[in-house]
């Protein structure tokens, strides 16, 4: 038996509509992974330094192309190499916590680790911390969105810090339980990977931050 000509016109369209799907389909694979290569990167929230505002296991999308970031922009970035919640270094050894201030200069090299936090400083700011709240030029900050601080030392830094030029002083909202730059210092510019401006996980926290 052979094929009809309308039988063979048949399985002709059939077989390009399968390779216009497939090839439909590889696009669409191929822009998501550069759209979150370049674009937009999801993150998962690992501990609870940024409660209330972020939970652990909550999930939010960052900006990678949104430049430098703006004073309460929560930004996702990589801390300096002395970024250890066991034994944390400050690139001064002068300054941290047990000096009655932050720390004011990280060290120099990047770690690999991925932190989220909100930023509290900004380049030049004159930085100190009183009850877990942060003094900015002379300004107590006006944080609603803050877990208090307890009584733990880091809560209470006077002692002001300058934040370098090109760098961004960080802090999670959870002030009594953050690893952030309090013990290690600013975070330069350049290792900022982008700003965090959506939630999409859990269903009862989806919305813009």
């Amino acid at each position: 038996m052979t094929m009809t000509g309308r039988t063979k016109g048949a399985a002709r369209s059939g077989i390009k509509s399968l390779v216009e799907l497939l090839f439909t389909v590889a696009v669409a694979i191929g822009i998501a992974l550069l759209v979150q290569a370049f674009v937009v990167k999801p993150y998962r929230i690992p501990s609870g330094s940024m409660e209330p505002t972020l939970t652990i296991g909550q999930r939010v999308l960052t900006n990678r192309l949104a430049g430098n970031p703006g004073l309460g922009d929560i930004v996702v970035f990589h801390p300096p190499a002395g970024a250890n919640p066991d034994n944390p270094i400050c690139g001064n050894p002068n300054q941290g916590p047990g000096h009655a201030q932050a720390c004011g200069k990280p060290v120099p090299r990047e770690s690999n680790q991925t932190y989220i936090k909100r930023v509290v400083g900004l380049p030049g700011d004159r930085i100190s911390i009183v009850n877990g709240y942060v003094i900015r030029n002379g300004v107590r900050e006006k944080a609603s969105y803050i877990e208090p601080c307890g009584g733990v030392p880091e809560c209470n830094l006077p002692k002001p810090i300058t934040v370098p030029p090109g760098e961004y002083f960080m802090m999670g909202d959870n002030r009594g339980d953050s690893d952030d730059s309090r013990f290690w210092g600013p975070v330069p510019s350049k290792w900022i990977i982008g700003t965090a401006f959506f939630t999409y996980w859990p269903p009862d926290r989806i919305g813009f931050l």
